[in-house]
């Protein structure tokens, strides 16, 4: 059969195609826009007639009932990023949480320490060759799909073919499932606070012309982008891409023309935006996607020269230590590819990484520059690797720095109402 029939002989309907899932089975599900809605709830419609499943996923973007109360016995979810969805679960006990790197994931599948038994997965529909578009993500998803014994896809008529090493031929698709239906979207922040446009504006100013960036979503790096209109020649490596980059790229500041790997090209692992973003990555050869293996590997990020890596933090102590995944003891997020990019960026000639937070938390009654993190927090940038640290109040250059410095730079950029309070704490522990 050529592959038009082997992909017809394959198509059927969603509740069919999850039949085959079997208790004790290790599911991976598509992350991030990709998140295959459909193929999730019809899994867990069959939750009564299933024991065990563990479902493995990044950060999704749709309900998870999978974690419900309830659903113990039937699903247990093992989560390499903790996302708003999963994050009771995991705290609850309902849940586990997995810290790595997001370089590390694939190397999990294919290392034989998490085996997939089926990946459930959200593709575009195939080309005249029979290849199939990981679309608005690759992450780790390709790992999963060359090495599960099931392979279950969404085929989506509104799902971009992007380009890059983002395909998977239909004869790999165990079971597809046709739809036309809108692909999950993430907007932009609506409106940015003052606080956000005061950092994005400092942030902005370490940024040379000609340098690649990486950033991820949010209030803080949406003002960063409002402040380089007037640069030149930027590039993009980040492992996310955003509707703020489309703005960038259509002003003419975003050239690639500078780069020093993948010149002329934007490269990512996937998209969270709008239909505005999928509609610019539809195609496009400006546009190359890769797995995160590739994309966040730190010594791949360090070959872009004037790397300018921008991540964010729930809180740094004076010592310089950055608490971005978890508050206390409860885990908030993930490791995601932080590390991956700040290590990348010290490593690129000319390379600036960059974590920035605002200054205050809970409406101003929180300082989130501490003398130290509360009891459990976990570290996922080290006093060893941060470099500059950002508030709306300034920003601080940590690295090679004492302690006695760093403590002295970071109070300096601290909300004023505890400047006092901080030094003091520094000065009981001999750091002022």
């Amino acid at each position: 059969m050529n592959w038009i029939d082997i992909y017809r002989s394959r198509v059927t309907t969603a509740a069919k195609a999850v039949s085959g899932i079997k208790s004790g089975d290790r599911v991976w599900v598509h992350p991030g826009c990709n998140t295959p809605v459909r193929l999730i709830d019809a899994m867990v419609d069959r939750a009564d007639e299933l024991e065990d499943v563990e479902v493995v996923h990044i950060l999704t973007l749709a309900p998870a009932p999978y974690v419900e109360p309830g659903m113990e016995r039937h699903f247990r979810h093992r989560a390499l990023f903790t996302g708003g969805n999963v994050r009771q679960a995991v705290n609850d006990g309902r849940a586990d949480f997995v810290p790595i790197h997001l370089h590390e994931v694939s190397s999990l599948i294919t290392g034989g320490l998490m085996p997939v038994d089926v990946a459930l997965v959200h593709l575009s529909p195939p080309d005249e060759h029979g290849f199939c578009s990981f679309g608005v993500g690759v992450d780790a998803t390709k790992s999963a799909v060359e090495n599960a014994r099931t392979v279950i896809a969404l085929i989506n008529q509104q799902m971009p073919r992007a380009l890059g090493d983002s395909f998977v031929h239909v004869t790999k698709l165990t079971h597809a499932v046709e739809i036309d239906e809108p692909i999950l979207e993430h907007p932009m922040a609506p409106e940015i606070s003052e606080v956000s446009r005061l950092i994005g504006g400092r942030i902005a100013s370490l940024i040379p012309d000609g340098a690649t960036l990486q950033m991820g979503i949010g209030e803080i790096p949406d003002a960063v982008l409002d402040f380089l209109e007037d640069k030149k020649h930027l590039g993009v490596h980040t492992e996310m891409f955003s509707d703020g980059l489309v703005d960038l790229f259509e002003a003419g500041v975003v050239t690639n023309e500078k780069k020093t790997l993948h010149r002329g090209k934007i490269v990512t692992s996937f998209v969270i935006g709008t239909r505005r973003a999928f509609d610019f990555v539809d195609n496009n050869p400006f546009m190359e996607f890769h797995p995160n293996e590739y994309v966040n590997d730190p010594f791949i990020v360090a070959q872009n020269d004037n790397m300018v890596a921008i991540n964010s933090a729930i809180s740094v102590d004076l010592t310089g230590q950055v608490c971005a995944d978890s508050i206390g003891s409860r885990v908030y997020s993930g490791f995601g590819g932080q590390l991956d990019f700040v290590r990348g960026a010290a490593r690129a000639k000319g390379g600036i990484p960059i974590i920035a937070l605002p200054s205050t938390a809970r409406g101003g009654s929180v300082s989130r520059l501490v003398d130290t993190l509360l009891p459990g927090s976990g570290v996922v940038t080290t006093r060893a690797d941060v470099h500059y640290v950002v508030t709306e109040y300034g920003i601080a250059n940590l690295w090679g720095r004492s302690l006695r410095e760093r403590a002295r730079s970071l109070i300096d950029i601290a909300h004023p109402d505890f400047r006092e309070e901080l030094e003091r704490a520094a000065g009981e522990r001999h750091l002022l």
